[in-house]
């Protein structure tokens, strides 16, 4: 009687890490590299560039939501503004990037709000040439933080603006939102 070797299991019958696992900065460096070029190529203009960015951060904000919300054991789905901003200045930020965002902020205006982060990881390893003057990398990273809101039922407008060396990200919530957020209060 012969008897058969265990086969290995294969990649989809092995379930989800529950762990947090870390790319190789280089790694990450090369493949942003990488992403900024082929849209550099693709764009005659800054803010037309600045937009490639953001609409591919957009697809990775959705993912990163949806895989986070699988790892965390008491993911719970948030339902107020300032709930969701903890939520991705925490969870999410460190996800992506290792650490929480620096700081959140409520602007003067109604239903806007800033994230800052003092050394984005994105603008860390980029050297913009002259030609595209104010250019800044830290648009995929709005995109990233639209994609995680707007999957979440928080749509918005993100954008990113340099200042005095930090990063603040602007995140102005549509009306339906900042409705929304007042009836619950």
């Amino acid at each position: 009687m012969s008897r058969k070797a265990p086969q290995a299991a294969g990649i989809l019958d092995k379930p989800l890490p529950r762990g947090r696992q870390e790319a190789s900065l280089s790694a990450f460096a090369f493949l942003f590299s990488e992403m900024m070029q082929y849209s550099r190529d693709r764009s005659s203009e800054v803010p037309e560039l600045e937009q490639k960015m953001r609409d591919l951060g957009v697809g990775v904000g959705q993912r990163v939501l949806e895989l986070t919300c699988w790892r965390e054991k008491n993911c719970q789905r948030e339902l107020k503004v300032l709930q969701m901003l903890a939520f991705v200045t925490s969870t999410v930020w460190k996800t992506l990037v290792g650490k929480p965002a620096d700081d959140t902020q409520k602007a003067d205006t109604e239903g806007e709000y800033y994230i800052v982060d003092n050394d984005p990881l994105v603008n860390r390893f980029i050297s913009v040439p002259e030609d595209m003057g104010q250019f800044n990398c830290a648009e995929f990273m709005s995109g990233v933080v639209k994609g995680v809101l707007d999957s979440a039922d928080f749509p918005a407008e993100v954008s990113s603006v340099l200042q005095e060396g930090k990063t603040f990200f602007i995140i102005k919530f549509d009306a339906a939102v900042v409705r929304r957020d007042m009836a619950m209060s």
